[in-house]
Formats: structure tokens, sequence, C-alpha cells
């Protein structure tokens, strides 16, 4: 396997559980767990309620986070059973607010609609136009004690994991680990955003270009700001996005943000970091073929994202959630977090669901984001039983 972040140290354990006497390698060129996606997020347990009910997010994401308890509370992970509250700002997101609320309830999740009146019994800092959405499952949880302790479970059932491992693929598909030949029977791709980085080399994936989405939160301690509850907007249908938003930490932390900057590298975590020709050419396809569909939502999305580079404008965007935020200040620049997000070139839009390709023996985990966390117990599961039986 290559890439031993959450999605595929999940599917390490879930090979182990299908086949426990397989040999199951998973390499990663990281020096330690964690270094990009799956230690760099919010740390959300997602409840499940802003996916089309036919997705596989929605079919993995209420059950995940039941996982996820389940795992936090085997190796006493702190979790902070916050709940969070989806406010509105208008009418127009009122209407959407109710129709998230149906997806939610045809997704089997617990889920109130309640009225303005009742917010502050939930969150006294928040503030909603008519209506605003209550979800009880969604917590937070230590991303990074969480990965450690799903890789102590893979590596006691005989799983081997090797990092400071780089992974080379030639022309004939031979694959060398650290420039020496390993010999495999099947390789799963779950390198995040290097995964169709690897599957182009095999053919698969030339549909698809990588937009890299660059999220930046600023932190401030909870004396500064008291909130009880996670605090989010309405999203916008239109983008896999979820807007500026309020989350807790279980270090009594208060998170605002994030962007959603497109950048070019792969892994550029900030402007200053580099990429290389294949980057530029890959973002570039992404972004002509947003803009051959829509032009004006892609100048929209860009408008709506850049300013929020400055604290300012964060604190702008969030006050229409939490009016009391804009006294606060000090904030601090949490660790940035790189979203690999796929475009369809065919189509010119946002893939909003998880993309798993298979050719021969080799299987690609092509678009696992968000809730991609949450629904990493799960969707490790499925993809073991679909594509290895």
């Amino acid at each position: 396997m290559i890439g031993a972040g959450i999605i595929g140290i999940s599917i390490g354990n879930s090979l182990l559980d299908k086949y426990p006497n397989a040999r199951v390698v998973i390499a990663d060129k990281e020096p330690q767990l964690g270094a990009h996606a799956s230690g760099r997020n919010s740390g959300v347990l997602h409840a499940g309620f802003y996916y089309s009910p036919d997705s596989l997010k929605a079919r993995f994401c209420r059950d995940g986070n039941s996982a996820l308890r389940e795992v936090i509370a085997r190796h006493s992970i702190p979790i902070r059973k916050t709940g969070k509250v989806v406010v509105t700002k208008n009418l127009e997101e009122l209407q959407r607010l109710n129709a998230l609320y149906e997806r939610g309830i045809a997704n089997g999740v617990k889920l109130e609609l309640l009225p303005a009146s009742d917010l502050h019994k939930f969150e006294p800092l928040a503030k909603t136009h008519g209506n605003f959405l209550w979800s009880p499952t969604t917590a937070v949880s230590d991303p990074a004690a969480l990965i450690l302790a799903i890789s102590k479970d893979f590596i006691s059932r005989g799983g081997i994991l090797k990092l400071k491992t780089e992974v080379q693929i030639n022309d004939a598909h031979e694959v060398f680990l650290n420039s020496q030949e390993f010999e495999f029977g099947v390789i799963i791709n779950a390198a995040g955003v290097n995964a169709l980085h690897f599957a182009q080399k095999f053919g698969i994936g030339n549909q698809y270009s990588l937009l890299p989405v660059l999220g930046l939160y600023k932190i401030i301690s909870d004396i500064h700001l008291p909130l009880r509850t996670l605090v989010y907007p309405v999203p916008n249908p239109k983008n896999p996005f979820l807007g500026v938003h309020f989350t807790l930490t279980t270090d009594h932390k208060i998170k605002i943000g994030p962007t959603a900057i497109p950048v070019i590298g792969r892994e550029q975590y900030s402007f200053k970091d580099g990429f290389d020709l294949s980057d530029v050419r890959n973002t570039t396809s992404a972004v002509s073929a947003l803009a051959r569909n829509s032009l004006s939502n892609l100048v929209s999305l860009a408008a709506t994202e850049f300013p929020k580079v400055f604290t300012r404008n964060l604190i702008i965007n969030g006050s229409k959630l939490v009016p009391s935020v804009s006294a606060t200040s000090s904030w601090a620049t949490k660790k940035p977090g790189l979203r690999a997000q796929l475009v369809n070139r065919n189509t010119g839009e946002f893939e909003q669901d998880f993309v798993v390709e298979k050719s021969g023996k080799y299987i690609h985990i092509l678009n696992a984001v968000s809730p991609g966390w949450t629904a990493s117990i799960p969707f490790a599961d499925w993809v073991v039983e679909k594509y290895t039986s």
C-alpha cells in the first residue's frame, strides 16, 4: 500500500480482518505519521447530513462517526462531544437549511430543526435567521492521537509499516521501495494528494486533474471566545467546501476558518513552498476545466476565498455567525492543511464523492477528501470487500 494516512492504515487493518495471514506492507515517504491531511484536519467527527443520500460519503460518514468513537474509547483518546449548530443569514439560506435537514433525515442522521428562539440553549454566542440545525452526534477529537492508535493496531496484528520509504514506479509498472524492487500481489494507492500522480502512471484517472486547495485556520484560547458547540454556516451546494466556521479542539482552543484557496503544488503549504512542472500542468488543467464549465462560479470562488488569507476578513465572515468574534484579537495561525480535490475535466466540475478505480491488481483511492477522516473505517471495509474479493 502507498500512503500511511488514516485511509491507508484503516484499509491495512481491514485487509488483516479479511485476510489474517496476508503480508500487508504500507509505505510512506514521510518520517512520521500524519504529516499531511490525516494529521492536519479539523478533528471533527462529522454526523453525515451534508451529503447526497445516494453518495458513498453519506453511506459511510454516519457509521464512521460511530466506528471512530469506538476506537477513541478503546484507546482513551480525548474527545469532546460538543455537537454542532448550523445557522443561517437570510431567507435563501433558510430554504437551503430545510433541504439540508431533509437530506440528513434521509441519511438516518440524528438531527433537529429548531427555531431561532432556542439557539441560546445550545450556543448563546451564535445567531441565526429563522431556524437552525442541531447535530448532537458531531464531536471533536485528536487526529494525531487517532492515527497513532490505529497504526499500533495495524502493527500489533502483523502489519508492516515502512516510513521514510519512497515508492517509485517505472514504465513497466515495477515497484521500487527506496530504489529496491519490491514484489507484490496487489497495490492499493492511498497516497492522498499524490494518489492521482501514481494512478496516472498506470493510465488510470486520466479524466481527472487535481486542484490542491489550501486550508488556513486561525486559533485562539476559548477564554477569549467561550463557544460551547461548533458553529457552521449553510454550505454552498455548488462547491465541496463548508464555508468559514468555528470548531473547538480537545485542548480548549477555538478555530476559525478555513480558507479554500487553490494553489499549484501538491504539498504547497505556504505560498513560498515550491512545485514542479507536473504540478503546474495539473493545476492549470483543473482550473481550465472549471472555467469552461462556469467561469462565473470560478471567479466567485476566487473572490470569496483569496481575501480570507487576512485574519480581518475571516473575522468579518465569522461575525455573521458569532457576532462577538469581532471583539477578539491575538489570533495565532494553525498548521495549514491541503485538500486533494479532484476536478473532472469532462464535466468541468468538482468531484463531490469518494472516487475509487481499479485496473488489474492496482486499486486507486483518488478522492477521499472530507469527510474522509470520519468515514475512514467503514470506507476501508468497503474498499477491501468490493475490490479485493
